[in-house]
């Protein structure tokens, strides 16, 4: 039952907020307020970008990273290294490692970690994408295990490392710099850099 003095509307609105991740019940709140503030036009442009967004953005059909195009911009770009291949647990990782221009090679995108405990099987992230990529490119001579040094993370690291061993390419994985229970979406380039640098072959 809804409290005295609440505002349907306003309650749904905090609500679809609220399921965004990594969004608690009061910045939902302040989210749902601060749309109020909007004009009526900003209102509508704010709802027109989430559409737009919605139905442009797709997975780039090469790497799985979200793209408006065809094909994303980092499959496209003829001067990446396509012999090497980075995988992430995300787009945001896929955003931190660009920022430190450190890395030429291409990547793959997981959309997720294995995770049994929340039900996140392998089936359910593109594990089976990236070993349909590798099994079709036979200029791809090392793939990079970039995820998350979490227990998820190391999880699903060891999962790939263990398909691919027969498949003769070398896998390695990024180590020093990231520290165990860190994102990389919040390490500084310094630290991605080491870490790159330090990867160690599984």
């Amino acid at each position: 039952m809804a409290s005295a003095g609440s505002i349907a509307a306003l309650d749904l609105l905090a609500e679809k907020f609220g399921r965004l991740g990594g969004i608690g019940k009061r910045t939902a709140m302040r989210l749902a307020f601060s749309v109020l503030d909007l004009s009526e036009e900003e209102a509508e442009a704010f709802a027109e970008a989430i559409v737009g967004a919605k139905k442009t953005i797709h997975c780039c059909p090469v790497c799985q990273n979200l793209t408006d195009r065809e094909v994303c911009p980092v499959c496209s770009d003829p001067t990446r290294d396509k012999s090497t291949v980075c995988v992430v647990q995300d787009t945001k990782s896929l955003l931190a490692i660009e920022k430190v221009r450190e890395y030429n090679g291409t990547y793959h995108v997981l959309h997720g970690l294995i995770s049994p405990m929340q039900g996140i099987t392998p089936d359910r992230i593109k594990i089976k994408e990236l070993i349909t990529r590798l099994a079709g490119d036979s200029e791809v001579r090392e793939v990079i295990i970039a995820t998350n040094p979490t227990a998820e993370g190391e999880a699903t690291a060891m999962y790939i490392s263990k398909l691919l061993k027969p498949c003769g390419i070398k896998v390695t994985r990024i180590a020093n710099g990231i520290p165990v229970g860190g994102e990389l979406e919040y390490a500084d380039q310094y630290t991605l850099q080491r870490a790159f640098e330090g990867r160690r072959e599984f």
